[in-house]
C-alpha cells in the first residue's frame, strides 16, 4: 500500500491550536510544534506496524484494522480506539480515557505527501510529511 515507507514531518497547519484544544500546556505545545517527527509505516494485509520517533520519544505501535487498541500521545494523554480504511484513507476513531471525548485522525497520501488530519472538539489540524 502507498502508506509504506519512512515519512518525515515537513509542516503543520493549525497544530498549535489543536494541541491547545486537547489541553496540552503552552510549553509542550511549543516543543510539539518542532518535534522533528519521523514515522515508519509497514503494512502487511490488515496489520500495521508504525514506528514514531521525535525529539521526545520513540515508540512502536502495532494494530490490526478494526481492532481496538490503547495508545498514549506524546503529552501522556491516553486513548483507546481503532483504525479503519475508507477508500484510500486510514480513519482513526479514538476516545480519551480521561474525559471520554472523541479524537478523529485521518491519514492519506496526497501527491507525494502523507497528510495526517486531526479533528478534536471542532478544531482541525494537519501534519504534512514527505518521504524521507
Amino acid at each position: 500500500m502507498a502508506f509504506n515507507g519512512t515519512w518525515k514531518i515537513d509542516r503543520n497547519e493549525n497544530y498549535e491550536k489543536f494541541m491547545e484544544a486537547m489541553g496540552v500546556s503552552i510549553m509542550k505545545r511549543k516543543l510539539g510544534a518542532v518535534d522533528n517527527l519521523k514515522i515508519v509505516i509497514q503494512q502487511d494485509g490488515n496489520k500495521f506496524t508504525i514506528k514514531e520517533s521525535s525529539n521526545f520519544r520513540s515508540i512502536q505501535i502495532e494494530f490490526t484494522l478494526g481492532v481496538n487498541f490503547e495508545y498514549s500521545l506524546a503529552d501522556g494523554t491516553e486513548l483507546t480506539g481503532s483504525w479503519n480504511t475508507e477508500g484510500n484513507k486510514l480513519v482513526g476513531t479514538f476516545t480519551r480515557k480521561d474525559n471520554g471525548k472523541v479524537l478523529m485522525a485521518f491519514r492519506e497520501i496526497i501527491g507525494d505527501e502523507l497528510v495526517q488530519t486531526y479533528l478534536y472538539e471542532g478544531v482541525e489540524a494537519k501534519r504534512i510529511f514527505k518521504r524521507g
